[in-house]
């Protein structure tokens, strides 16, 4: 691990989105229905979202699963359908991300190792199970509340005297493993679970975002695979509209986590995670 650079972090990235893009043009493209390729002004709305959505994520290391699938599911398509688009949408928009945090310097390459093994691993096992056995809406109402406390928590923290950060990546792998299995079957929780329990410890919050980001790519693309696997790729303005809008959104989101403080960067993850939190439950419950 000590001889990989994040220069091959970010070869290994652009390698694997052109393989992607390679096999969804020979593979997946030739055989897209009429109604798949129709791009009207639908195209533009979703763009607009995972502009948004991508905003968010690369600025504040989470929700972008969350709250494009919370669009998609919206729009009428089922949780299987809705997390194979946001997977295969997310491995183009984190991969420009996680270029973007290494660029400017948001990055760890110690804490990277310890995520993003087990949460391939776990990611690919979740999104096998979703894709033949179980049906990922089951468990998210007790996620949906763990995760409102500790929003609480992180905003509580924020407003400490003195706030200082620490490195503490204790237990690392095992959230990586809980938030890639999570974020497979539930279409989000990848952000919520890693990124927050982290900065809880007293991690710095810029670093965590970026490094987390930046696994995050290669745990949604083994997600996408398995999920491509059994689904195909279906709505292509939906995904294309998606990846567009968070392409674009990714660098400027990056720029915010490296300029802000780190208060601002605790306020907002807690509060983004109370305001997701509450109305997920809503919608699950209601």
């Amino acid at each position: 691990m000590k001889r990989i650079t994040t220069r091959h972090i970010s070869i290994g990235i652009v390698l694997m989105k052109l393989a992607l893009v390679a096999i969804v043009l020979i593979k997946y493209l030739p055989y897209a229905s009429t109604k798949d390729l129709l791009f009207d002004e639908t195209f533009f709305w979703f763009m607009l979202a995972g502009f948004v959505a991508q905003m968010v994520d690369g600025a504040l290391g989470m929700a972008y699963g969350a709250t494009s699938s919370a669009v998609l599911l919206s729009y009428g398509l089922s949780p299987r359908l809705a997390s194979a688009a946001v997977h295969t949408a997310e491995i183009f928009t984190t991969g420009v991300s996680g270029l973007s945090h290494i660029r400017f310097g948001n990055f760890n390459k110690q804490l990277f190792f310890k995520l993003v093994i087990p949460g391939v691993i776990f990611a690919s096992l979740g999104a096998f199970l979703l894709g033949s056995v179980i049906h990922g809406d089951v468990i998210k109402p007790y996620i949906h509340a763990y995760l409102l406390i500790l929003g609480v928590l992180i905003l509580l923290k924020a407003f400490k005297k003195n706030l200082k950060t620490k490195e503490n990546t204790k237990g690392a792998p095992m959230l990586a493993a809980f938030g890639g299995f999570l974020d497979a079957i539930g279409g989000g929780g990848w952000g919520p679970i890693v990124t927050s329990n982290l900065i809880r410890k007293g991690n710095t919050p810029s670093t965590i975002i970026g490094t987390v980001n930046t696994a995050e790519f290669f745990v949604t693309y083994f997600t996408a695979g398995v999920l491509i696997y059994f689904t195909g790729i279906h709505s292509w303005q939906i995904i294309l509209g998606l990846i567009l809008g968070g392409a674009l959104a990714a660098p400027l989101g990056a720029y915010i986590t490296k300029k802000v403080t780190k208060k601002t960067l605790f306020v907002a993850v807690g509060i983004l995670i109370i305001g997701t939190s509450l109305y997920s439950l809503y919608i699950t419950i209601f």
